[in-house]
């Protein structure tokens, strides 16, 4: 009979969001997971990293923050205040592990980095777009973005297991859907 963990498809999606997004970091697996599995374990042990947050206990959505704090800790994720500066984006974007071979920034003209910085945000997404990259923000309901990149093709495959473990992406730059 299996164990319950392996029939949990809220942690079967979360293991695959961050072997997705840390394909050679699975350790961020590890954390997300034992966020999920055992939250007050996952507290204790990085209380210095969620205090920054104002998190002292589990929460809701305590699994989604260790994914962000753990992408981020290996250089896969960036967060921007609501008000960044472009110029501050740009190079936190530059030193992502994530980056796409193929430098995007060579696409933008200058007038560019006068844009607000949710507007600055997604001309960097559609320029990602045009080689072949993506941008996605996994939102946590703040006044930040927490942004990880990864390749266009998979940008879908995140938005389906994002939702199916319950926790929201944005993809920067993607053209919107009409219902």
């Amino acid at each position: 009979m299996p164990h319950p963990r392996d029939t949990d498809p809220i942690r079967a999606s979360l293991g695959e969001i961050a072997s997705l997004l840390a394909p050679a970091h699975p350790g961020v697996a590890e954390e997300v997971l034992r966020a999920h599995d055992s939250p007050h374990d996952y507290v204790s042990a990085f209380a210095d990293r969620l205090n920054e947050r104002g998190i002292d206990e589990p929460v809701d959505n305590l699994a989604w923050v260790a994914l962000i704090d753990a992408l981020a800790a290996h250089g896969l994720l960036a967060e921007f205040d609501w008000k960044e500066d472009p110029q501050e984006i740009r190079a936190q974007l530059r030193k992502l592990e994530s980056r796409p071979s193929v430098d995007p920034w060579v696409l933008f003209e200058a007038d560019g980095t006068t844009l607000p910085t949710e507007a600055f945000l997604h001309a960097c997404g559609r320029h990602y777009r045009e080689v072949g990259a993506a941008l996605a923000v996994l939102d946590i309901a703040s006044d930040c973005y927490p942004v990880a990149g990864l390749r266009a093709a998979r940008a879908d495959e995140l938005t389906v297991l994002a939702a199916r473990a319950g926790f929201p992406v944005h993809h920067l730059g993607a053209a919107r859907r009409r219902p």
